[in-house]
């Protein structure tokens, strides 16, 4: 029996010596936002230091850009809803839905090449140049929330009551499973990468 604990012991040190280190992706922020709490609208400028701590050389990066979940019927959130009998998305005015527009990439000051990936709440922004593992890079775009009803999901407003969630452009988290961009949903939206934020809000 003894002897048996003891290689089980060492199988499992062998195994755990095996795997690769731990390592995560940082994103550091900078954001520039003001509320105009009249039309209900936040119009921003954001730059974000993406730092690849991962051994894998990248080509592109997925981004979350959520606000256009609440942008009309065929979004996941709109059919998740109505799936559970809310309609809001589905059959509401205009007035009460919100999106996310005025995007336009840069990467280290140049201009990026993007598009919509599948989902209008997800971006798949393709590097100018390849990301080795160790280097960073500084992307930069301006953007234009419209706050939709605080009626529909965590980001909203009633009249001047603002709840104010996953408003910014923000990359999905690449780990050692890969990609995780999920379009918004009312539940599951909250895995994130670490970094530093320093925000500016009016």
């Amino acid at each position: 029996m003894k002897a048996f604990i003891t290689t089980l012991f060492l199988l499992c040190v062998l195994d755990l010596s095996a795997q690769s280190p731990y390592w995560q992706q940082t994103v550091d922020y900078t954001i520039d936002v003001r509320l105009d709490d009249k039309k209900h609208v936040l119009q921003g400028s954001e730059q974000f230091v993406y730092h690849n701590n991962s051994p894998v050389t990248l080509n592109f990066l997925y981004i979350h850009v959520w606000p256009n979940a609440y942008k009309d019927k065929t979004t996941a959130l709109a059919q998740q809803q109505y799936a559970q009998g809310e309609g809001l998305l589905r059959f509401g005015d205009e007035s009460v839905k919100g999106y996310i527009d005025s995007l336009d990439f840069t990467i280290n000051g140049t201009k990026a090449e993007w598009e919509f990936h599948h989902h209008e709440d997800i971006v798949i922004l393709h590097l100018n140049e390849v990301l080795l593992p160790g280097a960073s890079i500084t992307v930069a775009t301006p953007f234009r929330v419209k706050i939709p009803s605080g009626e529909i999901s965590r980001l909203g407003h009633i009249e001047q009551s603002y709840q104010i969630t996953q408003w910014y452009p923000k990359p999905a988290v690449f780990d050692k499973n890969g990609w995780h961009h999920m379009p918004y949903l009312n539940q599951g939206e909250f895995y994130s990468e670490y970094g530093s934020f320093d925000v500016s809000i009016t």
